[in-house]
């Protein structure tokens, strides 16, 4: 792996724990075999050794075997004038088993596509929404942070999963 490419961060240091207490099953799944706690965060280093967290490892998309992480795609539709914010989770699809899904709240009125307009000059292929979405509001927690999961359910239970 490269500088700048992202990837799971994975740490050790003495104060790490070394497994889940009577879970032994579990260890495998957090844990490398050299002992490195599995954070679950994505993050890229650059070349000065700087660490930065871009996305969690369970928001990950998967499409066509390419990693889409959706912080990346917010980011860059978020740059939308008529955007106030939006949100990115992966569903199911039958060609590349997973598919982009963004929701979107609006500053000011706009068509699904402009939005995929937008993309196209943004983005590259396989990370475009094939689904868009308008909200009035986006599902948030206590201090504001938007919940993928509770969107990705509910357009679950839309498709009877």
């Amino acid at each position: 792996m490269k500088h700048g490419d992202p990837g799971e961060i994975a740490i050790r240091a003495p104060m790490n724990m070394s497994g889940y207490w009577q879970r032994r099953t579990r260890r495998p799944k957090v844990m490398t075999p050299d002992n490195f706690f599995r954070s679950g965060d994505i993050g890229t280093m650059d070349d000065d050794g700087y660490l930065r967290i871009v996305d969690r490892k369970k928001d990950m998309i998967l499409v066509s075997g390419f990693n889409v992480y959706p912080n990346e795609i917010e980011a860059a539709m978020a740059e939308h004038p008529d955007v106030l914010e939006c949100a990115v989770v992966g569903l199911p699809d039958a060609n590349s088993g997973e598919k982009v899904a963004l929701y979107v709240v609006q500053k000011n009125p706009v068509t699904k596509e402009d939005l995929s307009k937008f993309a196209e000059q943004h983005l590259a292929g396989y990370k475009r929404p094939k689904h868009i979405e308008f909200r009035d509001v986006l599902p948030k927690t206590n201090v504001g942070k938007i919940l993928r999961r509770e969107l990705r359910d509910e357009a679950m239970k839309g498709q009877g999963k």
